[in-house]
């Protein structure tokens, strides 16, 4: 049993890989980009729609959400594309983790988040521009 969710939880994780690489090919149709590109962001990214610390709750978007915003990108990507890219996925396992990829997440999330602030602060504090 183990064994079956350290295989699927591998399948989950180059599945995400294939759906950030079908998010920037060219033959994807664009309604499949825009969705593998929000799946795969959401799933590499540190932050979560539900905290991990909340009990059950927490770890509830990475065993149903996830997979299931999974399920339904692969399907609106052609089947022989999907294979394509998964193969590419498995290449792309092998190699070194980015660094830089990581602070260029992170530094988005920041930015995002500064944004927000920024933008909603007046509507929070009451104050009127």
């Amino acid at each position: 049993m183990i064994a079956k969710a350290k295989q699927w939880a591998r399948g989950i994780k180059r599945d995400i890989l294939a759906l950030w690489i079908a998010a920037r090919d060219p033959r994807t149709p664009w309604y499949a980009k825009a969705m593998a590109a929000a799946v795969a962001a959401y799933a590499l990214s540190p932050i979560d729609l539900i905290p991990d610390f909340i009990p059950v709750l927490g770890y509830l978007d990475d065993l149903l959400l996830l997979p299931i915003g999974i399920l339904l990108v692969v399907r609106m990507i052609p089947a022989d594309l999907m294979a394509e890219f998964r193969a590419k996925a498995v290449l792309l396992e092998a190699k070194p983790v980015s660094r830089a990829a990581m602070v260029f997440i992170i530094g988005l999330w920041l930015i995002c988040g500064g944004l927000v602030i920024w933008l909603f602060w007046p509507a929070v504090t009451g104050e009127r521009g």
